[in-house]
C-alpha cells in the first residue's frame, strides 16, 4: 500500500436541526472505493436508515441482512427495493445512547459493473446489523443520499463521506 493518506475526507454533515435526508453530492470519481460513516438519531423510534444512488429507484436495490444481538440471529433478504438499506428498526431515540453505522461502497465510480455495498450497523439496544446491498446500475455514483424510514434524522446526527484512495 501506498505511503501517505488512504481515507481522505471528501465531505461531512453535521445537522443543525432535524432533517428528513442528507444527501452528498457532486462526488468525483478519483477513487476507488467509498466510506461513509453515520453517528446521530432518528426523531422516531423503530426507523432504519436507507440509501438511494443517483436519485434512483424503481426497484434496482436488494438487500441480504444478518442481525445478532447476542442471543439469537436471523437474516432476511429483500429484492427489487427502491431504495437499499443500512439498518433496519434502528430505535436511535434515547438520549446518550447514540447508534453508528460504517459503509463500504466498492468500485462505485465504475460503468461496468453493478455496484455493491456492505453496511454494519450497531444499535445501543438491539445488537448489530450486516447487511450486503447490491443497486443494479452501471452508472458511477455521483450523489448519495440517506433517510431514515420514518421521520426525521435528530438535530446533532454526524455523516462523513471518505475516498479511499488507489494504493
Amino acid at each position: 500500500m501506498a505511503a501517505g493518506v488512504t481515507y481522505e475526507p471528501i465531505a461531512t454533515s453535521t445537522l443543525g436541526s432535524a432533517a428528513s435526508s442528507v444527501t452528498f453530492s457532486s462526488i468525483s470519481g478519483s477513487y476507488t472505493d467509498l466510506v461513509l460513516v453515520g453517528n446521530g438519531l432518528v426523531t422516531v423510534s423503530n426507523s432504519g436508515v436507507t440509501i438511494t444512488f443517483n436519485n434512483t429507484g424503481g426497484g434496482t436495490y436488494s438487500n441480504t441482512r444478518l442481525i445478532g444481538d447476542g442471543s439469537t440471529a436471523a437474516g432476511q433478504r429483500s429484492t427489487n427495493q427502491d431504495s437499499g438499506i443500512l439498518n433496519y428498526n434502528g430505535n436511535w431515540t434515547t438520549a446518550n445512547n447514540d447508534s453508528n453505522f460504517i459503509v463500504h461502497i466498492n468500485s462505485y465510480s465504475s460503468t461496468f459493473n453493478y455496484k455493491s455495498y456492505l453496511s454494519r450497523a450497531n444499535r445501543y439496544d438491539s445488537g448489530t446489523d450486516l447487511i450486503m446491498g447490491l443497486w443494479r446500475s452501471t452508472s458511477a455514483i455521483t450523489t448519495i443520499t440517506l433517510a431514515p424510514a420514518a421521520n426525521q434524522f435528530a438535530a446533532g446526527a454526524t455523516f462523513t463521506l471518505y475516498g479511499i484512495a488507489a494504493a
